[in-house]
């Protein structure tokens, strides 16, 4: 092998690349990649955001701690996080000023948007969306929107519309990794340059189809269809990736799981995806939704479906199995975070510059209250390490974490949704 002389005055730049026999992989963040004399932000490795939204909540009683502070006893779905203590925040009674009806305002997990079953409603652009508006640009993908099981998402675009999630792992894992054939790129490339458009190509159809339909319905189609176009539009103008390598990893094609119900492992599959495109840098903002669908999930000791055990009414049997399948999940956020801590790259490891959240749209999913959300944030390069406890029959607004989450990315943003100012417990290091 050929000794490589680097100059290091002059930085490699973030998008470099060992490359060698027709194969190319991207390298980390390294100190090379930092500029003498420059200490700006814009030179420390990249600030991320991964949002993991839950549509039945977690058990409130087994994640909140009683106490409140930074001397807290760990609640029983802490426990098996105590090596990442100093690593997370927990929020309890915080909500969505505005925002109630249950399950229906899944929608509103990320944007924070006003829903009320009894009004009309059409969202907003969510956080994730909102950040890759803004700095998606210096990756391959502005963002990526997962669902471990269903197509539904918390991410929505500018004008409202939900974008469709992925629940392959394989296919998330072929679109960042594996290198296009010839034709496929070269297919690409002159759709990009033609700026031919799906929604062009299939614009008489989709007429014809908008005619048959109801007024609802059309609403609901041109959502759609406007949801198409502004993917499309960032494509267009992500036109300089069709043209260069993909990055490789030392990892296999991930084998997708066929049983909807193994949404424990079907979850890990997807955040070890995640890792593996935010190490690359291939995108930095990913969110990760968990329907509330499905069988009894196989675990020992589970044998009912995780929404009927989420609608628990205090039954002490339900409560044991939600417990065990919570628990679970906990765990593999909790890995997932150890990953990032263990991935060292300047001035840290990956986590100290990765915004991790976990919520939901329920506070209760038995009384399907949305007040009082779970809320788990971690890394990011935030002062960690306590409960921050607000009050549950006067709730927080927790569109201020958001606010402070973009402020942390160097977003400015007077407000975001229903934000009063940022979250002023929340401090950064």
């Amino acid at each position: 092998m050929k000794n490589v002389n680097f100059n290091f005055a002059k930085a490699l730049s973030r998008r470099s690349f060992l490359k060698g026999a027709g194969v190319s992989m991207a390298l980390p963040w390294l100190d090379a990649m930092t500029p003498a004399f420059a200490a700006s932000l814009a030179h420390q490795p990249p600030r991320r955001f991964v949002a993991v939204t839950l549509a039945l909540g977690l058990h409130g009683p087994n994640l909140n701690p009683t106490e409140a502070g930074r001397n807290y006893t760990p609640s029983p779905y802490l426990n098996d996080l105590a090596d990442l203590r100093d690593d997370m925040t927990i929020v309890s009674g915080a909500s969505h000023p505005g925002v109630s009806g249950g399950h229906m305002a899944e929608g509103s997990i990320l944007t924070a948007a006003p829903f009320s079953r009894n009004a009309a409603f059409k969202n907003s652009i969510s956080i994730d969306q909102y950040m890759a508006r803004h700095q998606g640009h210096h990756t391959r993908f502005p963002s990526l929107v997962l669902n471990i099981n269903g197509s539904n998402s918390a991410s929505y675009t500018d004008s409202g519309s939900m974008i469709p999630a992925e629940e392959s792992p394989s296919k998330v894992f072929n679109q960042l990794f594996i290198p296009d054939t010839p034709a496929e790129k070269a297919l690409q490339i002159e759709r990009l340059r033609q700026g031919r458009s799906v929604m062009d190509v299939v614009s008489s159809d989709a007429k014809r189809v908008i005619r048959t339909l109801s007024s609802g319905d059309r609403d609901k189609v041109d959502q759609y269809f406007t949801s198409v176009r502004d993917f499309e539009k960032r494509l267009g103008e992500a036109q300089e990736w069709a043209d260069r390598p993909k990055p490789k990893v030392n990892a296999p094609i991930p084998v997708d799981i066929s049983n909807s119900d193994a949404i424990i492992d079907r979850k890990k599959l997807l955040l070890d995806v995640t890792f593996l495109a935010l190490q690359t840098d291939s995108t930095r903002f990913v969110t990760i939704h968990l329907n509330g669908e499905g069988g009894a999930v196989p675990l020992p000791g589970v044998d009912q479906g995780y929404h009927g055990l989420s609608h628990h009414g205090l039954d002490e049997m339900k409560l044991d199995q939600l417990t065990l399948v919570e628990t679970e999940l906990m765990r593999k956020y909790g890995n997932f975070l150890r990953d990032l801590k263990g991935a060292e790259e300047s001035n840290g490891s990956m986590l100290d510059s990765t915004s991790v959240l976990m919520t939901s749209n329920l506070g209760n999913a038995s009384s399907h209250d949305n007040r009082n959300m779970p809320v788990v944030l971690a890394g990011g390069g935030f002062r960690h390490g306590q409960h921050i406890a607000y009050d549950r029959k006067d709730n927080y607004p927790l569109p201020n974490l958001y606010l402070s989450l973009l402020h942390r990315h160097g977003i400015e943003a007077d407000q975001f949704a229903t934000s009063t100012g940022e979250m002023s417990d929340l401090s950064m290091v």
